[in-house]
């Protein structure tokens, strides 16, 4: 059984090779995206072991996908093909030094993912199962999936962490806001970033975390980009500054942080340890292009964190 188990859709993504619009591209780059896939891809490769839990279309950029997180060393014994859906997509641009994203996810395979969709049994020796907000946004049965997988999780034993992970393109605030306040009670560690924070419920203080840990989580982590994240169990408020890198890809930062988080957990570090750790996987998720492709293994992640910097990083 994989110490943590993640849920969650995971994308063909097409990319130019060089930054510009979309419309001037003669090439694509074929690569994978999903916010829960990417965590699991990070543990993996921080030698943990991880599980991805999804439906795939059962077509070639669904078996693109699959080849891909099993490559990193992933379970993917959960993941089900469904004939007669297509596997999500999305494309990216860098213009004026900024990525923009378009999504073709609509009626995806991924989207029927629904209570039932595999057998909760699986869960019992898991330390942690990883779900985000993405998911439920995708369809009422992804809704209904994920809080099913939630209290399949709770009532195991196997504690839940929960990323917020905001997009403006798949649901309103005021519904981001009441599915992430229904499922809260359930949730043991919750991920905010700042950003999402300020969308959602107006502040990403003190305050705010107080006020989320009252809902439920034991912890309450705040992601705060390039000025590093903070902490709060009720009682301890730590804060853990991010670390110096030149910023080449900002995507899949916040999910290489989560993953370094959970590590953390997994290897009985204390909660300060555990920030750095996060920080650290961020920073170097960032120094690369690619949402997981720049990310460490566990030796690499020990001399970054030595202050060695490593050839290209």
């Amino acid at each position: 059984m994989p110490e943590v188990l993640t849920a969650g859709e995971t994308m063909v993504l097409g990319v130019p090779p060089r930054p510009g619009r979309l419309r001037h591209a003669s090439s694509l780059e074929l690569r994978i995206g999903g916010a829960e896939s990417n965590v699991a891809i990070a543990l993996s490769r921080l030698g943990l072991s991880a599980g991805w839990i999804s439906l795939l279309g059962d077509d070639e950029p669904g078996q693109l996908v699959l080849d891909r997180v099993r490559a990193e060393g992933v379970d993917t014994s959960l993941v089900s093909r469904l004939p007669g859906r297509s596997t999500g997509l999305y494309l990216r641009e860098y213009v004026a030094g900024a990525a923009r994203a378009y999504y073709y996810r609509r009626g995806s395979a991924a989207s029927a993912m629904s209570p039932g969709l595999f057998d909760p049994t699986r869960l019992e020796g898991a330390s942690f199962m990883h779900l985000t907000g993405i998911t439920p946004a995708l369809s009422e049965d992804c809704l209904r999936f994920n809080l099913w997988a939630a209290k399949e999780a709770n009532t195991r034993g196997v504690r839940l962490s929960f990323d917020v992970n905001y997009r403006s393109k798949l649901w309103p605030p005021e519904q981001a806001r009441a599915f992430v306040e229904e499922i809260l009670p359930l949730v043991d560690l919750l991920f905010v970033g700042d950003d999402e924070a300020r969308a959602l419920w107006g502040s990403d203080d003190v305050g705010l975390l107080r006020r989320l840990h009252d809902h439920g989580p034991a912890e309450v982590v705040l992601k705060r980009g390039d000025r590093g994240s903070m902490f709060f169990d009720g009682e301890l408020i730590l804060k853990h500054p991010g670390f110096d890198v030149d910023e080449v890809d900002p995507i899949g930062a916040g999910d290489a942080f989560a993953a370094g988080y959970l590590a953390g957990h997994l290897w009985g570090l204390p909660a300060e340890e555990r920030l750095r750790l996060g920080n650290a996987m961020g920073a170097l998720c960032v120094s690369t292009v690619g949402d997981y492709e720049g990310l460490p293994d566990r030796k690499e992640l020990e001399t970054f964190l030595r202050g060695i910097r490593m050839p290209g990083r």
